[in-house]
């Protein structure tokens, strides 16, 4: 006896038409944040103050350490990453995977930040590159540096941690040469520039100093510049400690009889050697100066600059603004 015939249902069409698509879109989403290769050699990639989080995507991808930039970008404002995202160097590989990128990007850069402001003489720079940098030999820069006073360009840096003061220099050094090689800019042009620079707060003050400056030295008139004055006082003043000296004293009357060469009032001429390091609007005013009629000048308890043409002008400046 035949029993009835036993329907076995083939699988339905429809159900695998559903699961295929979504099956093929999370394979492709997890290949398009899985590592682009498998070498671990390192690349240093660079996140500029002020990039975005598409901005980094768009390098990553173009050096080759990410498959694509908009998935990228989503998978770190998905995850709240984007305003986490450090500026500095990284040490990234081909081989590290969304997820690992976005935590060495947002997690510590490899290198540190440190700005240098226009005015500071050496013996700040590496006061401040011994503070942010692990184990940084500040006398050994300070020994490198003896000579290189004015050309330590003053500007923001990427150094890594353990940088050496040997590179720091290197660094510092070449900054300047790349930035004053359309500069006719000799010694002593190096050195009024410095003077310039911690004499005038403003870029309209500058050329006009630099000029009565360059006259006064033409002419064989002492300087006067009293921050040649502070230079020579802090040298005397700042043997002893580093760390907590006063590398810019203000200057008594007393100051003017320190026997430094440094001490335009007591020596005619430029001191030995820049004062400072200084920034490119002194460097450009201290080679194209303004000439005018004034043959001094003093700075008010605000700053500002009042000038003289005679002496008899000046002495009055200095009852008005000083006294």
């Amino acid at each position: 006896m035949m029993g009835k015939p036993i329907n076995i249902a083939a699988p339905s069409l429809k159900k695998y038409s559903v699961l295929l698509p979504i099956a093929l879109f999370l394979l492709t989403a997890i290949w398009l944040v899985s590592p682009v290769g498998l070498s671990q050699e390192e690349k240093v990639f660079v996140v500029q103050k002020g990039e975005g989080l598409s901005q980094v995507a768009q390098n990553l991808e173009k050096q080759g350490l990410i498959r694509n930039a908009f998935v990228f970008k989503i998978f770190g404002l998905t995850r709240g990453m984007a305003p986490k995202i450090q500026a500095g160097d990284f040490r990234l590989s081909p081989s590290m995977n969304n997820q690992q990128i976005m935590q060495a990007l947002s997690h510590g850069t490899a290198d540190l930040w440190i700005t240098f402001p226009e005015g500071w003489r050496r013996e700040e720079y590496g006061r401040r590159l011994a503070v942010n940098l692990a184990g940084f030999d500040e006398p050994e820069f300070l020994r490198l540096t003896k000579n290189t006073e004015g050309q330590l360009f003053p500007d923001t840096y990427v150094f890594p941690k353990d940088a050496s003061p040997a590179a720091v220099v290197k660094t510092l050094t070449a900054n300047f040469t790349a930035k004053t090689k359309d500069l006719k800019l000799g010694q002593s042009s190096l050195i009024l520039a410095s003077i310039v620079e911690r004499e005038a707060l403003t870029d309209l003050d500058r050329p006009i100093i630099a000029g009565i400056l360059l006259k006064r030295q033409q002419k064989g008139w002492a300087l006067q510049a009293d921050a040649t004055l502070q230079y020579a006082a802090a040298n005397v003043k700042c043997q002893i400690s580093n760390v907590k000296c006063d590398w810019w004293p203000i200057v008594t009357g007393a100051d003017k009889d320190i026997n430094s060469t440094y001490n335009t009032y007591k020596y005619l001429g430029w001191p030995p050697g820049p004062i400072a390091n200084p920034g490119l609007a002194s460097m450009r005013a201290a080679t194209t100066p303004q000439a005018s009629d004034y043959w001094f000048y003093l700075s008010d308890a605000e700053g500002k600059i009042h000038y003289a043409a005679t002496l008899a002008e000046h002495q009055q400046n200095i009852a008005r603004y000083l006294q």
